[in-house]
């Protein structure tokens, strides 16, 4: 089965036995999605707006199992049975920015310990999926508007202040073998369903436990609602979206752009709007590269 050819072609018979390998217990949801990203690479940041907007209209349908993934630490199958050889890691992904990195125009901040980040990623995780949220997400933050080496312990370590997590626990978590064995762990889940390019997501549905539906790359919007709708067998209506400043106050940071997308607005609307609450100081517009963005100032 496939979707019309004016929208991009996905195959349903694409499908992926599902990896029994958790280290969070998920609500139990019809759908489970395996989103795959790689948190250091701005190219697997677009499909965020899609996810948020999924998550905000059909979320009592669907749980998000955030996998990280990266090509350099996916093809170096000595370090997912080793993970001691951290220093030898961290050393090819800095050869290779571009694959860190991603367009030209972002901020290419040196790494100096790129691995670290991951393992910082996992650590978070262990409080909780929320907690790895906000961890995530205050990391993509820095990553784009600051210009230090997030990847030393010092930063790591007031992300997650920021993140408000316990920080003696993710101090003790940072470099242990359960966040080792996390990230080992997601690297195998992307190896066994031949995740080969980040963003992607694979959708499991509880009637069918061992097989799910896997999706390379971002698409529109309507291609995910459409695969939700197709699993649950049903047609599917959103819930009202969050006011704005409730939105904000969640996410922290976004651009007009992804207001646009998540609230079915014009980009010039989504600029009126976020000025609105830029006139009440709810937000702030920077700049990074000739690119605006919105960040929560409360």
């Amino acid at each position: 089965m496939s979707f019309k050819q004016t929208e991009p072609y996905i195959d349903f018979n694409t499908r992926t036995k599902k990896v029994q390998c958790s280290y969070f217990d998920l609500l139990k949801k019809p759908i489970e999605i395996y989103l795959f990203i790689d948190p250091i690479c701005p190219n697997s940041w677009t499909i965020n707006p899609y996810i948020r907007k999924l998550q905000l209209e059909y979320g009592r349908f669907f749980t998000i199992r955030p996998i990280l993934c990266s090509h350099l630490l996916q093809t170096n199958q000595f370090f997912i049975n080793h993970p001691e050889q951290i220093d030898e890691i961290n050393h090819r992904m800095m050869l290779h920015p571009q694959k860190c990195f991603g367009p030209k125009n972002f901020n290419r901040i040196e790494l100096k310990y790129p691995a670290d980040i991951f393992f910082a990623i996992k650590a978070a995780e262990l409080q909780g999926i929320n907690a790895g949220r906000r961890y995530l997400q205050k990391i993509q933050e820095h990553l784009l508007f600051n210009q230090t080496d997030i990847s030393i312990d010092d930063v790591l370590i007031q992300v997650a202040k920021e993140a408000k997590l316990d920080v003696d626990e993710f101090i003790r978590d940072l470099h242990s073998n359960s966040a080792k064995k996390a990230l080992r762990c997601d690297l195998k889940v992307s190896r066994e369903m031949e995740i080969d390019q980040t963003p992607s997501i694979v959708f499991f549905s509880e009637s069918d436990e061992d097989e799910g539906l896997k999706i390379a790359g971002s698409y529109g919007y309507d291609i995910y609602v459409k695969v939700l709708s197709t699993l649950l067998q049903t047609r599917i209506h959103p819930i009202d979206k969050p006011e704005l400043e409730d939105f904000m106050s969640y996410y922290h940071f976004t651009s007009s752009e992804e207001i646009a997308i998540i609230y079915d607005f014009s980009v010039k609307k989504a600029e009126r709007e976020m000025k609105k609450l830029q006139l009440k100081q709810i937000v702030k517009k920077v700049y990074v590269n000739g690119q605006s963005y919105w960040h929560y100032q409360k």
